[in-house]
């Protein structure tokens, strides 16, 4: 999840719609209960530092849509839309999971069609889109988005991410020291959006839109 001072200043910079990624950690989406309350006040900030939306998701043991949990989480993130994000690619069954999230009001679904990305996965994609009945748009890099909001929302977004590693320029660098960076990503070294790809792939969208 993103910190309030970062979605403050993203606000002030950009005039498309900012939709807040809640999640407490990396790994699994079984969460504990000092997590859930974690989710609940980041929801709170985000809603309160002027987020356009909010994008979580929840799993149970077997792989299945936490239907308790998203449903209390829902609850603080209205009256603003909700996206389910790619915790989607790890369900049992994404068609009965797709229903399960029409049915407690979740909008949009970010899917890569439970595969390494949507090429791969293009095939239950499809299935999906025709599931509620929304054309297949372009696919992106890692995903697509596919509307559900009362089986309406008639187009499939894009989804990917674009970054590059920067090496910082720093007078001093200590090379023995990895502040719980992996190993083998170097400390003083940064990832940043990469601006050129990011217009290339948005310039491309629009053209097949």
């Amino acid at each position: 999840s993103p910190p309030p001072g970062l979605l403050q200043v993203v606000k002030q910079c950009v005039r498309v719609p900012v939709f807040v990624m809640i999640r407490p950690r990396g790994g699994d989406f079984l969460y504990s209960d000092r997590e859930v309350e974690v989710m609940k006040a980041d929801i709170r900030l985000a809603k309160l530092h002027g987020a356009d939306g909010l994008v979580f998701g929840a799993l149970t043991e077997d792989g299945r849509i936490d239907t308790e949990l998203c449903t209390a989480l829902l609850a603080v993130c209205r009256p603003l839309p909700v996206t389910f994000h790619r915790a989607f690619d790890m369900v049992h069954d994404p068609l009965v999971a797709l229903e399960t999230l029409i049915s407690l009001g979740f909008e949009r679904v970010l899917t890569s069609g439970c595969d390494s990305s949507a090429l791969e996965g293009l095939s239950l994609i499809k299935r999906l889109a025709e599931q509620v009945s929304v054309p297949c748009g372009p696919l992106g890099y890692r995903g697509c988005f596919l509307g559900i909001a009362q089986r309406q929302l008639l187009y499939g977004s894009p989804h990917f991410c674009k970054e590059t590693s920067v090496e910082e320029d720093l007078p001093f660098l200590n090379p023995n020291v990895a502040m719980g960076a992996s190993f083998s990503a170097p400390e003083y070294s940064i990832k940043v959006a990469d601006v050129a790809k990011v217009r290339t792939l948005n310039a491309i969208a629009k053209n097949i839109l």
